[in-house]
């Protein structure tokens, strides 16, 4: 008579004795994976957006460029940074460029001493990279809506 083969159970696992099954822990990694992916996408994507929007060689290429003479420490600099962008929404695609001149850094503390700006100031270049407005101080995005379309209705 043969002997029965009895099965001897293994111990259960720390993912098992938790209450993870195996599937659960691998679908948990799958969605860090999907998280630190995305955020890792979202980092690279914001670096290009900073990197294109700080590009003072941009100025002179063609199309309009509206630069910010900025102090990222300045409170004003900032509030002009947030209602220039709000008003730039209804010029999307058309021709003008936004840049900013960062006095915190050699190009951007370059750029606003040939210029001859102080922070908290908005230079407006035509497409061959001359200066043709200025406007300086706190503006409201209504405001800065009427003086970008003057801008670019006259140039």
């Amino acid at each position: 008579m043969p002997k029965s083969k009895k099965r001897v159970k293994a111990a259960p696992s720390k993912s098992e004795k938790s209450g993870l099954s195996r599937r659960s822990v691998m679908g948990g990694g799958a969605a860090a994976s999907a998280v630190v992916l995305g955020g890792g996408f979202w980092g690279v994507s914001s670096f290009r957006s900073y990197a294109a929007e700080h590009d003072l060689t941009r100025v002179g290429k063609g199309d309009l460029a509206i630069v910010q003479v900025h102090d990222p420490q300045c409170p004003t600099c900032t509030a002009l940074q947030k209602q220039t962008r709000k008003a730039l929404r209804d010029f999307d695609d058309c021709g003008l460029v936004y840049l900013v001149a960062d006095i915190k850094t050699p190009e951007g503390a370059a750029f606003a001493r040939r210029f001859n700006s102080p922070h908290v100031t908005l230079l407006l270049f035509d497409g061959q990279g001359e200066l043709q407005r200025r406007v300086q101080g706190m503006q409201q995005a209504p405001a800065l809506i009427d003086v970008f379309a003057d801008y670019k209705a006259t140039a």
